[in-house]
């Protein structure tokens, strides 16, 4: 049975909010880069240091940058996962 409580989440009547695909799929897309089908994931802040493989310099913790890795590497998607980079995102920009 429905409950009879008004919904706390959106007021009667109010339409719906557009869906933000960027958000429902945790930033994730794919991309085409040199032949090969790439997972890039956008990564708001860290709490640890990597190296951009781009640049070979430092991304600070906090500091919005993308992940990437082949969606299908040669020992498996698996291992392709493992071996996912962080980048720059101007650096993976230019990169493509």
């Amino acid at each position: 049975m429905p409950s009879k409580r008004p919904s706390r989440r959106r007021p009667w009547g109010e339409p719906h909010r557009e869906l933000d695909l960027d958000r429902a799929t945790g930033g994730r897309s794919t991309t085409q880069r040199r032949g090969e089908d790439w997972t890039v994931q956008k990564i708001r802040a860290s709490d640890k240091a990597y190296r951009c493989p781009g640049c070979q310099q430092e991304i600070a913790p906090g500091t919005p940058h993308v992940v990437a890795w082949a969606q299908d590497g040669l020992f498996g998607a698996d291992a392709a996962l493992a071996d996912r980079r962080h980048w720059h995102n101007p650096c993976w920009d230019r990169a493509r």
